[in-house]
């Protein structure tokens, strides 16, 4: 779950510091006061798109910091992403806004925004407007399906995608097949050209690099003599023995001159050996012209070979078995095209058999699912609500199945079900969307869900049924749920208030967690706005206790 939330120079705020709990926390606070800047930091932390405007004025930086406290399932999920939380099963998501560039870091390892995504989509979740709206599509619809159907869908769901992979490369096979018999030859006669060229070069491994080791040598032979010439003639051994000869006659006078002697001794044989080396060698020198002509063109050759198909003998070698493959399908169209068509019609019909099989367990779990949706709808007050699950056979395959599935609803007698972009209101998408995430809590493993706009549209009773629907949630999951209303603010776990303030010279805003009688307070703010009165702070009291006692029998 998040445990802290870090912000530095945002916008309005300078320094805050959260530490969240488990179960449902609220945050609430004066229109204006900057709520959205505390959902708008854990999303630029997540990766959105960032803005030099948003650094704090006067401020070089913006800086957002998550920690994260991970379970030991959902580490195993991270290690499988090479990511690797610390002993304690701490792990450190932040980002760091700059004029020019930002930097986003997890444990202190710089990642990419996509890496960053893959990696938070574990972890955390964010449902505000645009995530409501997201149900007018209809592609989400079989996504949200799919993870309510999880257990009986995936494994078939892996198998649509392997087989769908199949058949599409089969697919694209027979498109590219050559129908022009002309065309065919032209082709056939190129490979065989090809083949050839590679088969007559009879490339062998290392050749390359002895082949270029000696017309390194050919090339230099000229410098090579002149300067082994002019260093047999400085290795002067005779010049050491008439030192050596010198020091000998007087070492016997004294003792510290057989250490010299010995260097002297030493020295000549070395130097005599290195005189006799390079004489040697001088006397092995053969420069052939020829020679080095040959293996220059042995060298281009290969050199040659390797630019053309692949930049190394390996790649040759399977340029070269592709080729003589190719070859044989031009050699033996009509065989190799019928053999195609077989393989292909086969790969269509096991897709055929595994989606026929995957439609059926979706239209099967649609059936609960919806149901369980409609329920949650009449908590929510959609009190003479249809809600159902339309399939529609598309008209090719894709990775997942022939399925288009959308969700349906008709909230009033007598009117036909129909999309939810045709019948809900922003409002109404919201609870739509909070009814879904109450069915797919126990099998929605993400551990913290943020609602943001949740409240958007309602009040009153069907406020009530929203704030019971998210303590619902908040028992699986870690809930954060920023509101304007008192009914969802009184079923807090843990109630924190964004609160602006100014000195005349600057705004600031900060966040800051609520003891219990400020919590009254809040919620009497939140009831009666302006005039908070004693019977307003007692209403509060009520509602507080009244939703500890929602939460202990539900």
């Amino acid at each position: 779950m998040l445990l802290e939330l870090h912000v530095k120079n945002l916008a309005l705020i300078e320094a805050a510091d959260v530490e969240l709990e488990d179960g449902l926390n609220i945050l609430t606070g004066e229109t204006g006061a900057g709520k959205s800047i505390m959902i708008g930091s854990v999303n630029l932390a997540l990766g959105q798109k960032a803005s030099k405007e948003m650094i704090r004025n006067g401020a070089e930086y913006a800086y957002v910091e998550l920690v994260f406290s991970v379970d030991p399932e959902k580490e195993e999920a991270l290690r499988a992403l090479d990511v690797l939380p610390d002993e304690n099963g701490i792990l450190i998501i932040s980002r760091k806004i700059m004029a020019s560039r930002s930097l986003s870091r997890i444990n202190d390892e710089t990642v990419t925004a996509a890496r960053l995504k893959q990696v938070t989509s574990l972890l955390i979740d964010i449902h505000g407007q645009h995530e409501h709206q997201s149900l007018l599509h209809a592609s989400k619809h079989l996504e949200i399906l799919d993870t309510y159907a999880k257990s009986r869908a995936q494994q078939l769901k892996d198998q649509t995608a392997s087989l769908y992979a199949e058949y599409t490369r089969l697919e694209k096979q027979l498109n590219q097949l050559v129908t022009d018999s002309e065309s065919r030859r032209r082709e056939a006669d190129f490979l065989r050209f090809e083949i050839e060229e590679i088969e007559n070069a009879q490339l062998k491994a290392d050749e390359e690099e002895t082949l270029a080791a000696r017309c390194r040598k050919y090339g230099n032979a000229r410098r090579i003599m002149g300067n082994l010439s002019a260093a047999y003639r400085a290795v002067d051994a005779e010049a050491v023995g008439n030192a050596l000869h010198q020091v000998s006659e007087v070492a016997e006078f004294d003792p510290e001159l057989k250490s010299i002697q010995d260097q002297l001794y030493d020295a000549e044989a070395v130097l005599s050996d290195a005189h006799h080396a390079i004489g040697e060698y001088l006397g092995q020198l053969d420069f052939d012209e020829q020679a080095y002509q040959e293996a220059q063109e042995r060298l281009d050759l290969i050199r040659g070979l390797e630019a053309k198909y692949g930049g190394s003998l390996e790649r040759i070698e399977k340029a070269l078995e592709e080729k003589k493959n190719r070859l044989e399908q031009m050699e033996h169209f009509d065989e190799y095209r019928m053999q195609l068509e077989h393989q292909y019609k086969k790969a269509e019909e096991k897709l055929e058999a595994v989606s026929q099989e995957l439609s059926a367990v979706r239209q099967e779990e649609a059936k609960k699912l919806t149901e369980k949706i409609r329920t949650g709808l009449i908590d929510l007050n959609f009190l003479d609500v249809r809600f159902s699950m339309e399939f529609r056979r598309l008209p090719h395959y894709t990775a997942s199945g022939f399925d288009e599935a959308e969700f349906v609803i008709s909230t009033n007698p007598g009117e036909p079900e129909r999309s939810l972009g045709q019948v809900a209101s922003g409002g109404e998408l919201s609870r739509i969307m909070l009814a879904i995430k109450t069915v797919l809590a126990d099998s929605d493993d993400i551990p913290t869900l943020i609602f943001d706009e949740i409240d958007t549209g309602i009040s009153g009773r069907t406020a009530q049924k929203v704030a019971e629907k998210l303590a619902v949630i908040s028992r699986n999951h870690q809930v954060i749920c920023i509101t304007h209303l008192p009914q969802i603010a009184s079923m807090a776990d843990c109630h924190f208030e964004i609160k602006k303030s100014t000195d005349g010279s600057s705004t600031k805003t900060r966040i800051t967690r609520l003891k219990e009688d400020d919590v009254v307070t809040e919620l009497a703010r939140l009831l009666g706005g302006a005039q908070i009165t004693d019977a307003v702070i007692q209403n509060a009291r009520e509602m507080k206790e009244l939703a500890r006692q929602t939460k202990t029998h539900n």
